[in-house]
C-alpha cells in the first residue's frame, strides 16, 4: 500500500528557546563538559526528581556504570536485573566485572517481578537493577522491602521514567540512585545524554570524580588565588555531558510538566480509538503510578504476526518497532536464566508513535490504519 503520510515512531519537542539557551552557551565561551551549565542543570534536576545531588554524564549507560561503581559491584557479584530492558543495563553489570543474573517481569505492565527476584538471591547477590519500563515505575516499595530484608541495594533504571511518579514520588528518588536517559527518543532530550541522581553524598561525590577521569572538574577550579594542579588517585572515565547539551536539558526540564501531560492525552486518544480492537491489548498504568509514555507498547495475542503487523504499517508510513529486549536470549550474556513472561512479551509487543507532537488526526490515521492491518489475514496465524 502507498503511504498517503507518514507519522514518526518518536520526535523531540524542541523550538526557539532551546536555539535561544544555546546562543547564550556559545556566548559564554565553555562548551565543554562538566562546566557551569551542567552545574546549574544538575541543581534544577536534583529539584525536579526529589534528591540531594545529580550529576549530568554522557549517557545512561555511563550514569549505570558509575552507579555499580559507587555502590560497590565487582568481580564475584552477582547484580539482579529486570530482564525485559535495552541491553545497556545487563551490559553495565558486565562493564563492573560482576554477573548480571536476569529476573522475570510482571505480565501487564513489563516491570520486575518482586517474586523472581527474590528466587535468585543467593550469597553472591549485591544489588537489584528495576527497569521503569518505557517509563512505568517498577514495584519499589516491595522492592525496598526485599533488598533491606537481604542487605542489598537497590538502582532505578529511569532511562525512560523522566516525569513518572509512583505513590506520588518522582522517578529518580525511589531507590538508592537513579539513572536517566536523554536519547532522541526519550520524554526531555539533548539528542544524547544521561545523569545519576541520588541522596547520599559520599556516593555522589565518588560518582563526580570518577566520571571526570578520577579528578574533580575544572569548573571547580576556577577562580582559584593559586595555581590549582590536580592529582590523580585513581583511574576514572570521561563520562561527562557538554554545557552545550546541559543547556538544551536545562529548557527540557521546564517543558517537562507540558511534554508528559501531551503524550498522556494521546495515550488516551490510542485507547478511545482502539480500545476494542481485536488481536491486541493496549497498555495498562498500574496503580498509584503517573506513566510518561516514552513509547506507547501494544501486545498482540496468538492470533497475530506481530512482525507482519509491523512491517505492514510501515508500508502505510505508520512509524513502528518490536518493543525492547528479552535480555537473557541475548548471546552476549551466556545465561541460564529463563524469563517467560520477557520472551513473550519480546515476542508480542510492539510500539506505536508517540511523542508530545501527536496531533488528533495522526492518532486517526495510526489507529486506522492498525484496524486496517490487524483485518488483513496476512497478518493472522
Amino acid at each position: 500500500m502507498l503511504a498517503t503520510r507518514q507519522v514518526a515512531l518518536g520526535q523531540p519537542t524542541v523550538g526557539e528557546e532551546e536555539i535561544e539557551a544555546l546562543r547564550e552557551v556559545f556566548a559564554s565561551g565553555w562548551l565543554s563538559g562538566a562546566g557551569p551549565t551542567c552545574v546549574a542543570f544538575e541543581g534544577e534536576l536534583a529539584a525536579a526528581t526529589g534528591t540531594a545531588h545529580a550529576l549530568a554524564t554522557s549517557n545512561c549507560g555511563s550514569s549505570l556504570h558509575l552507579a555499580l561503581q559507587v555502590l560497590g559491584a565487582g568481580p564475584g557479584d552477582e547484580v539482579i536485573v529486570a530482564d525485559y530492558t535495552f541491553p545497556a543495563t545487563g551490559h553495565s553489570v558486565m562493564w563492573t566485572g560482576a554477573t548480571p543474573r536476569f529476573a522475570d517481569v510482571r505480565p501487564d505492565i513489563g516491570t520486575i517481578d518482586v517474586d523472581a527476584a527474590a528466587a535468585l538471591v543467593n550469597e553472591r547477590t549485591v544489588g537489584i537493577i528495576a527497569v521503569d519500563m518505557v517509563g512505568q515505575p517498577a514495584d519499589y516499595d516491595e522492592l525496598a522491602a526485599l533488598c533491606r530484608s537481604r542487605g542489598l541495594w537497590l538502582l532505578e533504571d529511569a532511562a525512560c521514567s523522566a516525569g513518572a511518579t509512583y505513590k506520588g514520588r518522582p522517578a529518580g528518588s525511589l531507590a538508592d540512585l537513579a539513572a536517566f536517559s536523554f536519547h532522541g527518543r526519550k520524554g526531555i532530550t539533548a539528542g544524547e545524554g544521561g545523569a545519576l541522581v541520588g541522596d547520599d553524598a559520599t556516593r555522589m561525590d565518588l560518582a563526580r570524580k570518577l566520571h571526570t577521569y578520577g579528578i574533580a572538574p575544572a569548573v571547580s577550579r576556577e577562580g582559584s588565588s593559586a595555581l590549582a594542579v590536580p592529582s590523580f588517585d585513581m583511574a576514572g572515565y570521561n563520562y561527562r555531558m557538554s554545557d552545550v547539551q546541559a543547556a538544551m536539558m536545562r529548557v527540557q526540564l521546564t517543558r517537562l510538566p507540558a511534554l508528559v501531560a501531551a503524550r498522556t492525552a494521546a495515550a488516551a486518544g490510542y485507547a478511545e480509538r482502539l480500545g476494542d480492537a481485536e488481536g491486541i491489548t493496549l497498555p495498562v498504568v498500574a496503580e498509584n503510578r503517573t506513566h510518561p509514555y516514552q513509547s506507547y507498547l501494544v501486545t498482540t495475542d496468538d492470533t497475530v504476526d506481530r512482525d507482519a503487523v509491523v512491517m505492514a504499517l510501515r508500508e502505510r508510513g505508520v512509524g513502528s518497532n518490536f518493543g525492547t529486549y528479552a535480555s537473557h536470549v541475548q548471546p552476549v550474556y551466556g545465561t541460564q536464566d529463563v524469563c517467560p513472561v520477557s520472551a513473550r512479551l519480546f515476542a508480542t509487543q510492539f510500539a506505536l508513535p508517540m511523542h508530545a507532537n501527536l496531533v488528533a488526526d495522526d492518532l486517526d490515521y495510526v489507529s486506522e490504519q492498525l484496524r486496517d492491518v490487524l483485518a488483513d489475514p496476512a497478518v493472522r496465524r
